[in-house]
């Protein structure tokens, strides 16, 4: 799910550093990226409806990346967005793991440092938060 994309979700791909988005195009060659930012993020042309796109870093065997994968791929099913003007970190609805999952572990989840690592990444990386898109729920906003 997370890694094959449709025309209504294409904007969810991830952002790459230059280094891992080199490693990409070293994986899958015809691979094409549009910078944002500081990062990169994959340039998927036009997608028909019921068309679907791959990560040109997804593997029969999965990732291809292993653990140098996308700051973006390393906490899905989170999302850092921007919801009414703050950060928040929100969760996937997709995600079967965390879809039947109590709210309350989630946040306390978050709150045990992967909150704060990902706060400290966007400020860093301000290309990586997207704008709220209505199938994620918000677990934990950033009070600042």
């Amino acid at each position: 799910m997370c890694c094959v994309f449709d025309r209504y979700d294409i904007w969810e791909t991830p952002v790459f550093d230059a280094g891992t988005m080199k490693k990409v195009l070293e994986i899958n060659p015809d691979a094409r990226f549009a910078p944002v930012g500081s990062g990169y993020v994959i340039n998927a042309g036009e997608i028909a409806d019921g068309e679907l796109f791959r990560c040109p870093a997804l593997t029969d065997s999965g990732c291809a990346l292993g653990d140098e994968k996308p700051f973006d791929c390393r906490i899905w099913p989170f999302r850092i967005m921007e919801h009414e003007g703050e950060r928040v970190i929100a969760v996937s609805s997709l995600c079967e793991e965390v879809h039947g999952r109590d709210f309350r572990e989630l946040k306390s989840f978050l709150e045990k440092g992967l909150a704060e690592t990902i706060f400290r990444y966007a400020d860093e990386n301000p290309q990586i938060v997207k704008p709220f898109y209505g199938n994620y729920t918000v677990v934990l906003a950033e009070h600042r």
